[in-house]
């Protein structure tokens, strides 16, 4: 009886690469993922200037950084969203015999 050898690892660096592409697509996109992330970061930056509040840290440096934080991460999420559902669109469109949307 002979022992099989490990996946090397570049295989299983494409098998991890490959099963994190799919990841995204097993998570269901939300009702309102735009308004919904949108409230998330939101209330991210606000546990930012509650922390800030509570260890004596100075609050306008915290609202700089909370609202630096909320823009960068709200625009992120977005454009992910937006990539996502236009990914899916074309997905759609492929598997019903149309063309790729305008």
């Amino acid at each position: 009886m002979t022992a099989s050898k490990p996946p090397s690892r570049r295989a299983a660096r494409k098998a991890k690469a490959e099963a994190r592409a799919r990841r995204p697509e097993l998570i269901p996109l939300p009702k309102r993922p735009y308004r919904d992330s949108a409230i998330f970061h939101l209330a991210l930056g606000g546990l930012l200037l509650v922390v800030a509040w509570l260890t004596g840290g100075s609050l306008g440096r915290a609202l700089i950084w909370a609202t630096l934080y909320v823009v960068v991460a709200t625009t992120w999420s977005w454009w992910r969203f937006r990539q996502r559902m236009r990914r899916e669109a074309e997905a759609a469109a492929a598997e019903s015999g149309g063309g790729a949307p305008p």
